[in-house]
């Protein structure tokens, strides 16, 4: 069975930054969009990040400009650098494909911005 593994949370100041990773058990990276999804309790889970295959990344406007989406398909991960965080990134993060190609949703890291 895949399983997606996020690390790299933590607490963090404002203006701080940090970087996630998300590596798979299994090559199912490769050929596939990958994307960083965010979500605070009670509310619904958001794509924050996406990346194809061949390295075309798209942002949500809230995170444009100080996150960047990278991937490594020999080593089934992704990775998501965060700057300038801001209270309002605090949530758990997720890794998945997109759409109907999502798969079972790992544990996901928690990421607080907090001072």
């Amino acid at each position: 069975q895949v399983q997606l593994v996020e690390s790299g949370g933590g607490l963090v100041q404002p203006g701080g930054s940090l970087r996630l990773s998300c590596a798979a058990s299994g090559s199912i990276f490769s050929g596939y969009i990958m994307a960083w999804y965010r979500q605070v309790p009670g509310k619904q889970r958001d794509l924050v990040a996406r990346i194809t295959n061949g390295g075309t990344t798209n942002y949500a406007d809230s995170v444009k400009g100080r996150f960047t989406i990278s991937r490594d398909n020999a080593k089934n991960t992704v990775y998501l650098r965060m700057n300038r965080l801001e209270p309002e990134d605090t949530a758990v993060y997720y890794c998945n494909r997109i759409g109907a190609l999502v798969l079972s949703w790992g544990q996901g890291t928690q990421v607080t911005v907090s001072s």
